[in-house]
């Protein structure tokens, strides 16, 4: 029997119309003996749909007409119902669209690949593809990220960080801070924003103020980073989970600009209509020394599992080419295009990635059924004493110190 795969995309998210191209690459690439694919598309507001025509790339030119030709949808937050359910059921049809066996996302960016989405899939005990909701959120927000890595030793560039509330209270301490700290120019990101969106380089005061205002359009948290002059962006996938994982090959990507931009990744090389991540112009196999490439593979394996990835991850990293420096720049724990194109220079195509990913979903949920969910007996039905008519004794953070 085929597996049931729904191929989740879209989001509220200022990355979905990319979300949508990786899903199309994804969809193409599996293997359709193997799998019965379900698309399931989230649009900017929120709702969910099915059908084939969302199979279409060309059909998200009209989205009002391409969900007319769809199915509205809905997930129960019930363990184990793995059901996708139509929220208009129509005369002699079951109100069960499909049932599905795994899920794979395909979302990027706020809303979607920060843990949101993968603990609706916990809640729901369907097997997914990609990080847990631990490392999803970790590794989208920025901050929390280089948090993580630089107390597990992994080197990450200057930076601090501040809320839009602690920018609209103490804007003076914060740029204050910025300019002791760190000095100009600077790099200025929203912390949990994804595709270079919300970025801006600054070289004064005034830019500063500028680009800060422009990031907290998108974002809650701001992330301040040292401007390396001289540097050389280096991506490197990794594949697998927390215990046992593998580097791809190495790529330079080509930027146009003072960084790597949106219209870089997605827009590059001229062509007319966007490919996603395989939009970006670039160097692949990077040409570096081999002691380099050794390094930023360790470091991405190192990043990985010290953030408890599994599936595919993208990590970036920044070269000093003034000092020599390596540093972890960010994670993508739902890379563009799945980062196919690094695996496919590493022997694996996209087909049997998918493959992969989805083998590695199913070991996880295995391996988490073997886990505790419930301790010991039930404390209400415990007999108790000393105690007044429905006042039974109880310990811990409500009661006795002993009680725990």
């Amino acid at each position: 029997m085929k597996t049931n795969v729904g191929v989740v995309f879209g989001g509220r998210s200022v990355e979905n119309e990319i979300s949508v191209i990786t899903a199309n690459q994804a969809i193409m690439a599996m293997d359709k003996e193997k799998y019965n694919i379900i698309p399931i598309y989230i649009t900017k507001e929120g709702k969910w749909y099915s059908g084939n025509a969302l199979l279409d790339v060309q059909n998200y030119r009209d989205t009002k007409k391409l969900l007319s030709m769809c199915e509205e949808v809905y997930m129960r937050p019930i363990y184990n119902d793995t059901n996708l359910y139509r929220v208009r059921k129509k005369l002699f049809n079951s109100e069960v669209l499909a049932k599905l066996d795994v899920v794979l996302p395909a979302l990027h960016g706020t809303n979607c690949e920060d843990g949101t989405f993968q603990g609706i899939m916990e809640f729901c005990g369907i097997p997914y593809t990609g990080c847990n909701t631990l490392a999803s959120a970790n590794g989208m927000d920025k901050i929390t990220m280089k948090m993580i890595l630089k107390e597990c030793g992994i080197p990450v560039i200057d930076y601090c960080w501040f809320s839009d509330k602690e920018w609209d209270d103490k804007k003076d301490t914060a740029i204050s801070n910025v300019e002791s700290h760190l000095g100009y120019p600077v790099i200025v990101k929203p912390a949990n924003s994804g595709s270079s969106v919300g970025i801006r380089a600054a070289h004064n005061r005034e830019e500063l103020i500028e680009a800060v205002e422009y990031a907290i359009s998108f974002t809650s948290r701001i992330i301040i980073e040292k401007y390396v002059q001289r540097l050389k962006e280096v991506n490197c996938a990794v594949l697998g989970n927390y215990y046992e994982c593998e580097a791809s090959v190495c790529e330079v990507p080509m930027r146009s600009g003072e960084i790597l931009s949106y219209q870089d990744k997605y827009m590059g090389g001229g062509s007319k209509q966007s490919q996603g991540m395989r939009s970006t112009v670039r160097e692949i196999p990077a040409i570096l020394p081999e002691a380099t490439t050794t390094f930023i593979q360790k470091s991405a394996c190192d990043t990985f599992r010290a953030l408890d990835c599994d599936g595919v991850a993208r990590i970036d990293f920044i070269i000093d080419e003034a000092t020599g420096e390596i540093f972890v720049n960010e994670i993508n724990t739902i890379p563009g295009s799945l980062s196919f194109y690094l695996w496919e220079y590493s022997g694996i195509n996209f087909g049997t990635l998918i493959d992969k990913l989805i083998e590695i979903a199913f070991r996880r949920k295995q391996d988490a059924s073997f886990k505790a969910v419930n301790y010991g007996d039930n404390i209400f039905a415990a007999n108790t004493s000393g105690g007044s008519k429905g006042g039974a004794k109880m310990g811990g953070k409500f009661g006795s110190k002993s009680g725990r």
